[in-house]
Parts: C-alpha cells; sequence; structure tokens
C-alpha cells in the first residue's frame, strides 16, 4: 500500500491570480476566503486574484494569503476523500500542515500566520537583512563558510533544501560575503527576492510576542504523522509542538532531512497542496536516482482531477 505525504509550500509560491478557478467555482472555497479576510482584516481575495503583486508580497498580507490558498486545495482533495500518511509544510506551509493534520483550527491557524507575518515584518523592518540560495555544496561546507563570515555580521544556514540547495540568511554584507567564499569553493550563491532575513537570529525579536499569540491557541495531538522544520522528526505532543512552532521563526528549516524521512518510513507518493510547484520542482534534486515515487500538485480543480486520477 503507498503511503502518501501531503506537503504545504510557503512564502515565494505566490502569484497573482492564484486560486481563481475555486473561488469561482466552489462555494466552500468562497467561505473560507471570507472567513480568512474575517481574521486577518486584509482584503485576501483581491490581493490574491488582482494583486498587485507589490502589496501581496508584503510578509503581513502573504503569510494568511498563501496559507488560505494552501487551506483552500486542501479542504477540496479532504472533500475528494484524500488521506495523508505523512504531513509537512516548507516554513509558513507548516501551519496548513498543522491544520491538515488535525493539530489546529482552520480559524487558529489563520490567526496565527497572521501575527506571525506581522511580527516577521516588524523585524525585518527594524532588521534589514537578506538570503541566497548556495547551490552544488553540502551543508558540511555552507556551516564552514557561515562560521567563517561571522566577523561581517549574522549570517547563518537557514534551509537545507536538498543536498547541495542550502539557504543562507542573515545581515546583507555577510550573506554576500559567504555567497563570495561559496563561489571560491566551487558553489554559486543566488540571491533570492525576499524581504527579510528569514529563518536568522535578525528576526528573532518576533519569538516572544509570538509565543504570546500561541498561548490563547489550542494545539491538539496529530491525526496522522506530521515531521516538523525544526527537527526533521515527528512529535504528538501538543505542547512540544507549541515550542517547536515557537522556535521555528529563526530556526533553520530542515526540508531535505524531513522528506528523507518520509521517504525511508514508506512515503511513495508525494502530493504537493497550494499555488506553483516549487516543492514538486524540489523532489527531482532531492530524492534518490532510481526512486519509485509519485510527485503530484494540486492548486485548481484541473489539477486536482489529475490528482485523484493518478491516486
Amino acid at each position: 500500500m503507498s503511503k502518501i505525504a501531503i506537503l504545504f509550500p510557503g512564502q515565494g509560491s505566490q502569484f497573482v491570480g492564484m486560486g481563481k478557478e475555486f473561488l469561482e467555482s466552489d462555494s466552500d472555497a468562497q467561505a473560507l476566503m471570507a472567513t480568512a479576510e474575517e481574521i486577518s482584516g486584509f482584503p485576501l481575495g483581491k490581493l490574491c486574484l488582482e494583486g498587485p503583486m507589490e502589496d501581496l508580497t508584503r510578509t503581513l498580507h502573504l503569510q494568511p494569503a498563501i496559507t488560505v490558498l494552501n487551506l483552500i486545495c486542501w479542504q477540496a482533495m479532504a472533500k475528494a476523500g484524500v488521506k495523508g500518511d505523512f504531513f509537512a509544510g516548507h516554513s509558513l506551509g507548516e501551519y496548513s500542515a498543522l491544520h491538515a493534520a488535525g493539530v489546529l483550527s482552520v480559524e487558529d491557524t489563520l490567526k496565527l500566520v497572521t501575527e506571525r507575518g506581522r511580527l516577521m515584518e516588524r523585524e525585518a523592518t527594524a532588521n534589514p537583512g537578506a538570503m541566497s540560495a548556495i547551490l552544488k555544496l553540502g551543508i558540511k561546507d555552507v556551516e564552514e563558510i557561515v562560521t567563517a563570515c561571522k566577523d561581517r555580521g549574522e549570517v547563518t544556514a537557514a534551509n537545507y533544501n536538498s543536498a547541495q540547495q542550502i539557504v543562507i540568511s542573515g545581515a546583507k554584507e555577510a550573506v554576500a560575503a559567504a555567497g563570495a567564499l561559496a563561489a571560491d569553493k566551487g558553489g554559486k550563491a543566488v540571491p533570492l527576492p525576499v524581504s527579510g532575513a528569514w529563518h536568522s537570529k535578525l528576526i528573532a525579536g518576533a519569538i516572544p510576542d509570538f509565543e504570546k499569540a500561541m498561548a490563547a491557541v489550542t494545539f491538539k495531538p496529530p491525526q496522522s504523522t506530521m515531521l516538523f522544520n525544526v527537527t526533521a522528526a515527528p512529535e504528538s505532543d501538543p505542547e512540544a509542538i507549541r515550542t517547536i512552532m515557537s522556535r521555528q521563526i529563526a530556526a533553520m528549516v530542515r526540508w531535505y532531512e524531513s522528506i528523507m524521512n518520509m521517504y525511508d518510513q514508506g512515503a511513495t507518493i508525494f502530493i504537493e497542496v497550494g499555488p506553483k510547484k516549487v516543492l514538486t520542482g524540489l523532489m527531482k534534486k532531492l530524492l534518490p536516482a532510481g526512486h519509485d515515487c509519485t510527485c503530484l500538485q494540486v492548486e485548481d480543480p484541473a489539477s486536482l482531477a489529475t490528482c485523484l486520477e493518478k491516486l
């Protein structure tokens, strides 16, 4: 029996027009969007469908926007009877996974991502930074490089996306110096179009206020196995999950290890649930040669129909 892993994307998967088909044809999708607009206080439907991109990509707007789109896609899949054996989400996408795995209610998920977006935007404004993807080098090399550049400012390995794609994050000068050093060692640094040094100490100031927001929310045990960004491991204790999620803002996203752990535990079908195919594209670089896995993605009724056909 094939095991199914459900994956949710985070910031970077947005585009103007995302969710259009579901929002035009599905009353449940419309109701979910109305709930998200009420909780966030933002015109998310208009931002998703009409933009402008500059307003959509503001962290403050983008976190609830991407999350409600992920939830709309998952709602349609759940209605069609799709169940997951494993759940995970990349950075912001982890909140969609928490809902899909039964840990958080829709309302609490949307409350938390709205507050997370506000706090992260606040910290990024106070402590500007940058991020770059380092290609062609492994995690040990990248960790040595960031250690060597600490004298230029805060810099850290932020996203362990695949064996040879590691995103670094921190102060602009330190990230640039680490990128240059990576190039000297045979790697390649690609600056990312982000508005903050996510998953670095530069935004750790968001954690105390975010912990207060999380204290008001009920966390339940996951109904299926969920692997967490911070640990790349499952956790079922609600209080442990709360602690893990408070650390997540400024901790490394251990995505590569999370996917490989699911693969090692028998996951052979990976479904990205949400806009674009960022995570699906990453799977090609991540899974071992000769694997027998199927990678699918659902973002509209047509891709849902294709997914159901293949399942």
